[in-house]
């Protein structure tokens, strides 16, 4: 179909179901890559609540879930969506129950999931989420920061050469040990202490001479947060250069307030409030042990990477 009169083209929606969020991308490909893009929201689903604790998704999320891919099923057909590509991540790896899931959302919905391995999940993850600034570097690396867990993905231009993997992520930290609002000082002393012990101690070795790009909500929240961004704006979130000592400033203007108070900042979207404070903890942790002074935020990632592996599929 030539969607722009000039090559064969398809409109491809991706979604990236992960342990918080749930993201929709939808865009034309061609073998040359993505055309254009036609539509990009998130929503937070929390899809791993309490799956750390009993390794299941209870059946309130299910139906939170479907709402929200009912929806997504709905915008893709409005825009006339040739194919959509559904993937899970971290909290469908994890639960016990994720086949049931899975099959419930297809039954109502239609659309099928695939369940990636983490080895995938990095890749294309790593491919996104540096496909913005291929130009500027040779070796790069790429921290997602997820609900779940954490990746540490380090390559070139095109292949991951390693792929570091931490059981910690937002939700994670957030329901183990930040349970009170604001957290009282032990609990942060404990959260930071996990952390620590989950980074290799070699991450400023495998992390030497790259350009340090950070992908998810932390990340992009953040950016937006320290430009006081009054609404969220890609253009100014993706490229943006974050410092270390920025980072430290508003972890501290943030952990003494409640969940009510983190609400009233414009750029802490929806959902995200709760658990804003142990994922700067895991950036903090990450970047004192790779020893990084500044990470530069995309606001690409997975749902971008699945972009690019349809275009493989599809083009090549």
């Amino acid at each position: 179909m030539d969607r722009d009169g000039s090559s064969k083209s398809m409109r491809i929606a991706s979604i990236d179901i992960g342990t918080n969020t749930i993201l929709l991308l939808i865009a034309d490909i061609s073998k040359d890559g993505i055309t254009n893009v036609i539509h990009d929201e998130q929503v937070i689903a929390r899809l791993g609540k309490g799956v750390d604790a009993d390794r299941m998704i209870n059946q309130e999320t299910f139906l939170r879930a479907e709402s929200f891919l009912r929806t997504y099923k709905e915008r893709c057909d409005s825009f006339a969506v040739d194919q959509i590509a559904a993937v899970g991540t971290s909290a469908l790896r994890d639960a016990k129950n994720s086949d049931e899931f899975c099959n419930f959302i297809t039954k109502n919905t239609g659309m099928s999931i695939e369940v990636i391995s983490g080895e995938e999940e990095a890749l294309w993850t790593y491919r996104g989420g540096i496909s913005e600034f291929v130009d500027r570097a040779d070796k790069f690396s790429v921290l997602d920061i997820g609900g779940g867990s954490t990746e540490i993905i380090v390559g070139n231009a095109f292949n991951v050469e390693s792929k570091t993997s931490i059981n910690i992520g937002s939700v994670r930290i957030t329901e183990r040990i930040l349970r009170t609002s604001p957290p009282d000082d032990a609990a942060l002393i404990e959260a930071y202490e996990l952390i620590r012990s989950q980074i290799p101690l070699d991450l400023a070795q495998q992390l030497t001479s790259t350009f340090a790009v950070g992908v998810a909500g932390t990340l992009t929240t953040l950016a937006a947060l320290h430009q006081n961004l009054p609404h969220y704006d890609p253009a100014k979130v993706n490229g943006y250069s974050l410092l270390y000592e920025d980072i430290g400033v508003m972890f501290a203007m943030l952990k003494d307030k409640s969940i009510g108070q983190i609400k009233r900042f414009p750029q802490i979207s929806e959902g995200r409030a709760d658990i804003i404070l142990a994922g700067i903890m895991i950036l903090i942790g990450c970047m004192e042990r790779a020893q990084l002074k500044s990470i530069t935020v995309s606001d690409r990632g997975l749902r971008y990477g699945v972009l690019y592996r349809e275009i493989n599929r599809l083009f090549h």
